[in-house]
């Protein structure tokens, strides 16, 4: 039976930026490196557990069921800056510009199947990190704040599920034997459990990032096919 790979694309986006910078609104690049890297699960390792360990040797193909990529629209909306007051057309934004086009050349990308939530209406607004933490030390004031040094915050609605109902699918229609997880944090767990109980070989890639100690019980193995991000120094 074959593979599915699904991608959680705000992460693989961040981290995408952290080995290629220089690359950060290369759309052509980045869904290059999807499916580039998402197909590297095929080879098999003798080791899937510890796969990180370059001593691994490969043994075969696996077949490829689908990769799935979530995802959502850019925001598109007019929204006024707190500091200056001038209105901001997040629709031309580099963000914007880039994800719209990196949506039309995945779509185009064989066996690729994009899947879009929304972003919630409720945007707000808020103050950088670094100058939040100059501000509780007093280096700073309010009226110190410049335009860019704040920053807008929307939330995605509709991507968690949307994994989470496509593994419960694939899992319970028996279309694959193994899935392949791109993704950084915790929330999927309840899906690898239940993928597991079917019998599912469900992998994590998080793309180098460290994952939380005793992740690893409810998985099957750990593997990442992208390059490490450069250590900065």
């Amino acid at each position: 039976m074959p593979t599915a790979v699904l991608v959680d694309g705000a992460f693989f986006i961040k981290r995408f930026r952290k080995i290629e910078p220089q690359n950060s609104f290369n759309a052509e690049r980045a869904a290059d490196l999807v499916h580039r890297w998402a197909t590297a699960h095929l080879t098999s390792r003798t080791n899937t557990s510890n796969s990180h360990c370059a001593a691994s040797q490969p043994r075969h193909r696996r077949d490829l069921y689908r990769i799935f990529f979530y995802d959502c629209p850019p925001l598109d909306t007019k929204q006024h800056n707190p500091i200056t007051k001038k209105a901001i057309d997040f629709s031309k934004s580099n963000e914007a510009l880039f994800r719209r086009e990196l949506h039309t050349r995945l779509r185009t990308k064989r066996k690729l199947a994009l899947r879009l939530g929304h972003l919630s209406k409720d945007v707000k607004w808020t103050i950088k990190p670094a100058k939040i933490a100059q501000l509780l030390k007093g280096i700073i004031q309010i009226a110190d704040l410049t335009e860019n040094d704040v920053s807008i915050e929307t939330r995605q609605k509709g991507v968690d599920m949307r994994i989470g109902v496509d593994v419960a699918s694939l899992s319970f229609k028996q279309q694959v034997d193994q899935i392949v997880l791109i993704a950084g944090d915790a929330d999927f767990v309840p899906a690898a459990k239940m993928a597991r109980r079917e019998g599912v070989d469900f992998i994590l890639d998080p793309m180098w990032q460290s994952i939380p100690d005793g992740l690893m019980e409810h998985i099957d193995g750990l593997r990442s096919t992208c390059p490490k991000p450069a250590v900065r120094v």
